[in-house]
């Protein structure tokens, strides 16, 4: 018999937190490049560093939108005959683009024919003071091949092509960029890279969640017209708890594809495993910081076990076995081996011989906080710890702290349907 699927661990959030948590998701998952580029950077030089980017989104973002367009409930009635609006839907629900920090603007012409620009970019904003060289890279080597994969989830006929884009002339240009989005069924398919094939054979890729429960009060799926902004208060808890699962599985698919690449490149196993734990404390650290200020968990034992019960690195539960405990003698975790584990992902660098990730995460709730792993590297047992005095931040944080989505705020905006012009 095949076992039941785990609840969402999100599922212990009200609907108005989870509201709150699944915009911080989208915009965590923006920040692990953050992270995991500086130290490819340092290893490999940037032009190296851009084809490591391109063959990470490149072998996640097809899945993921695919996962997420089934998930809520308007994925193509066709299999890849999706339209305009519907690549648009993705859009708003990927790691890639996440809201208002990255804040698409949609244009819908017909279900063939659109266009988006960019009144604010947020990636931009941390590329641009490094210089034109870093830019060009982003907007144009890493934009061109990756936009045509995200859209070939949905149609493989569509393209993604610049209106106008950065370097910015002048150099105030608004908005950052611009582009169109057009479906020709004369084109050829656009093909997905080789280390696509290999992610979509991740337990990540093709793991079982929680259905949505359509009787939940709310929205439960994204059926209907595109709306310029997602409205998230106005889904269904259920629908957010699923959201949330499938934000942090876009994380991990990610993570993936990043280790396929820079494996790649590395001299060796243990260049890789240095670059990935990099990674991992940075993003690791920033996620749990920025969670604690949407959630205001206290500043104890209890706080760190909420921010690791909703941490990416410990979720979906379907995917991350892991009992999260607090009560009156303390906050532990139980870590049991689970499908993160047979694909290499987040938690499957930690353990008793290595928790600097763990503490970064702890660290958010109160930076006197510390962890004591017990066990072997897939199950152990982490005891959440006060000492006397605040451990410093690590490198790795303070390295993702040059992007402005650390501290970016969301605003409130109202949700109205795009129709066509």
């Amino acid at each position: 018999m095949t076992p039941a699927t785990p609840p969402s661990r999100y599922a212990a959030l009200s609907r108005a937190e989870l509201a709150a948590v699944v915009p911080e998701l989208l915009l965590i998952g923006q920040l692990i490049d953050r992270s995991g580029m500086a130290w490819c950077i340092s290893a490999f030089g940037r032009e190296a560093m851009a084809q490591i980017a391109i063959r990470e989104w490149a072998a996640a973002s097809p899945i993921y939108t695919r996962r997420m367009q089934r998930a809520l409930g308007y994925a193509p009635e066709v299999p890849g005959k999706g339209d305009v609006p519907t690549i648009f839907k993705g859009l708003q629900l990927d790691i890639g683009a996440p809201p208002q920090f990255m804040d698409f603007r949609y244009t819908v012409h017909d279900r063939w024919h659109g266009e988006f620009r960019l009144d604010h970019c947020g990636a931009l904003m941390d590329v641009e003071p490094m210089g034109d060289a870093y830019v060009r890279s982003m907007c144009h080597d890493i934009e061109d091949p990756t936009f045509d994969a995200t859209a070939v989830a949905t149609n493989p006929k569509a393209r993604v092509r610049p209106i106008h884009r950065p370097p910015r002339t002048p150099a105030d240009r608004h908005p950052h960029c611009a582009w169109t989005v057009t479906i020709d069924d004369s084109r050829p398919d656009v093909q997905g890279i080789p280390l696509l094939a290999v992610n979509e054979r991740s337990r990540a890729a093709n793991l079982e969640l929680a259905p949505i429960d359509p009787a939940d009060e709310g929205r439960a799926d994204y059926s209907g017209p595109l709306l310029s902004d997602l409205d998230f208060a106005g889904f269904s808890r259920s629908a957010l708890a699923r959201i949330a699962d499938e934000v942090c599985l876009q994380m991990h698919l990610l993570d993936r594809a990043f280790a396929l690449a820079v494996a790649e490149r590395a001299a060796d196993a243990g260049e890789l495993l240095r670059i990935r734990r990099k990674q991992l404390v940075g993003i690791a650290g920033i996620a749990a910081e920025r969670l604690a200020r949407a959630l205001d968990p206290p500043n104890d034992a209890e706080g760190a076990a909420r921010l690791l019960a909703v941490h990416p690195l410990f979720n979906p539960s379907a995917y991350v076995d892991a009992d999260v405990r607090a009560d009156g003698d303390g906050a532990t975790v139980a870590l049991r081996p689970s499908p993160a584990h047979e694909d290499g992902a987040w938690i499957s660098l930690c353990g008793p011989a290595w928790t600097t990730a763990l503490q970064a995460v702890v660290r958010a709730a109160d930076p006197r906080l510390d962890v004591e792993v017990t066990g072997t590297d897939d199950e152990w047992r982490l005891v959440v710890v006060r000492r006397d005095h605040p451990s410093p931040e690590p490198d790795e944080v303070a390295v993702v702290r040059f992007s402005t989505g650390t501290d970016f705020a969301f605003e409130p905006r109202r949700a109205l349907p795009i129709t066509p012009v």
